[in-house]
């Protein structure tokens, strides 16, 4: 099993979901709850389709801190 960090995203009324290390891995949904399993899904397709291809899988190497201003 893979970790990848996913990024959230209020937009507007909808959420957005990313992951830096996945590019093109994106999805949207009405609730957090609904985006976070588009981008569970998103990303698991992908994977599918990497292996599928015999490509090899992103690493993740992205993190993410919190930084006072």
């Amino acid at each position: 099993m893979y970790k990848y960090l996913v990024v959230f995203e209020k937009a507007g009324n909808n959420y957005s979901a990313y992951s830096p290390d996945i590019p093109g891995c994106i999805a949207t949904g009405s609730t957090h709850d609904k985006v976070e399993k588009n981008i569970r899904e998103a990303i698991h397709f992908h994977i599918e389709g990497l292996v599928k291809d015999g490509l090899p899988l992103p690493e993740s190497a992205s993190f993410t801190e919190y930084i006072e201003a």
